[in-house]
């Protein structure tokens, strides 16, 4: 079982990045998905998630309006479109297989690992 993510970079305060999580060792379309972002010494925080037929999405307010998430599964894949990136935005990025409420957002069961993550550093 594993999810990698792909796509961080530096970028300036304004632009966009797309993320990509890779999913390998099981049925990607039996699982919701979620983004996870981490700032050192700080929590992770639940960033988006996508049921498991696209049905019902979820972003942190701070996000919403500005980041979309969605996913292929005949590709195995799970993308994060960022838009109008703030500093504030600076993180290593995570996806992961998780439970996805429309109103709690992700919740990580810990089926597979986390991955290295995707580093995104939006300069200002």
């Amino acid at each position: 079982v594993q999810l990698q993510a792909s796509g961080g970079g530096l970028v300036q305060a304004g632009g966009s990045l797309r993320l990509s999580c890779a999913a390998s060792g099981f049925r990607l379309d039996y699982y919701a998905i979620g983004w996870f972002r981490q700032v050192p010494g700080k929590k992770r925080e639940g960033v988006s998630c996508i049921a498991s037929s696209s049905d019902g999405t979820y972003y942190v307010d701070s996000v919403k309006g500005r980041f979309t998430i969605s996913r292929d599964n005949a590709k195995k894949m799970v993308y994060l479109q960022m838009n109008s990136l703030k500093p504030e935005d600076t993180a290593v990025y995570y996806c992961a297989a998780v439970r996805c409420t429309e109103v709690a957002g992700p919740e990580f069961f810990g089926f597979g690992s986390w991955g290295q993550g995707t580093l995104v550093t939006v300069s200002s």
